[in-house]
């Protein structure tokens, strides 16, 4: 098996951009700058989802699936600054090319890397090869929305059409997974503002082995995997985040009852 990354991201209103753009001085306070952002955007879009450029990463957390090996973590320490977060994710790929997996990454999670990469001068030559240094990548790279090297499945499900996109956190539980606990995208600011990082953090991982285990579905779906086989991946998961002694696990496994093919 090739090593497949399946990544999420959580996210925050970028602060000291919003000052710099709207030249704010300190004495504004951080709740202030970003109730002013939300209400200017709400006027213009109807919606206080800001921007992908103005949204900054707070937790990027992974599943790595490699041979005999599932391996679900957050990407540097806790308060670690966001440029070196997004430059560990990036690094992962230049040193592995993993195939990635993602839930709505075309649409959120990879433009707001994309837009913070640049911000702070991060390097990533080959998740940007579209084939000059590698010829394959000319046929299947990780820009391209219809090649599989990065993978969106929520696009693909629906079939491109953003008309039939469904949430993760009902798909999920429609097959049976435990879906979201206790938090969703919209109180990661409320909680980080709490300094409830490490709670963003867990959220994010359950996020990201929900997404696994319906990309293991998928791949049953499509033949890759065999009825068996896929039991073993929802066995392995199981087994494996069992040696997790951590609450958001214990939590995670006692919402998610026994199945069988």
């Amino acid at each position: 098996m090739n090593p497949i990354l399946v990544f999420d991201i959580e996210t925050i209103p970028d602060i000291a951009g919003l000052r710099a753009l709207h030249e704010l001085d300190a004495q504004v306070g951080d709740t202030e700058v970003a109730e002013m952002a939300f209400q200017l955007r709400r006027q213009k879009t109807g919606s206080d989802f800001l921007p992908h450029h103005l949204q900054r990463v707070a937790a990027i957390s992974c599943v790595l699936r490699e041979g005999d090996n599932f391996k679900v973590w957050s990407l540097g320490e806790p308060g670690e600054d966001e440029g070196s977060i997004i430059k560990r994710f990036f690094d992962g790929i230049d040193k592995y090319t993993p195939q990635l997996v993602s839930w709505n990454g075309s649409g959120f999670d990879l433009p707001v890397l994309h837009y913070r990469g640049l911000i702070h001068g991060v390097q990533c030559a080959r998740y940007w090869d579209l084939g000059e240094d590698d010829r394959e990548f000319k046929w299947n790279n990780y820009i391209s929305r219809y090649h599989t090297r990065h993978l969106d499945l929520m696009d693909l499900l629906a079939m491109y059409t953003g008309r039939a996109n469904a949430p993760l956190d009902e798909l999920a539980k429609l097959i049976g997974f435990p879906g979201k606990l206790g938090m969703d995208g919209s109180k990661v600011w409320e909680a980080y503002q709490q300094g409830k990082l490490a709670e963003i953090r867990n959220y994010c991982e359950t996020d990201v082995v929900n997404t696994w285990l319906v990309f293991a579905r998928f791949q049953m779906m499509r033949g890759q995997f065999s009825k068996a086989r896929y039991q073993q991946e929802i066995e392995l998961v199981r087994a494996e985040l069992g040696k997790l002694d951590q609450p958001h696990w214990r939590e995670f496994l006692a919402a998610w009852p026994e199945q069988k093919i």
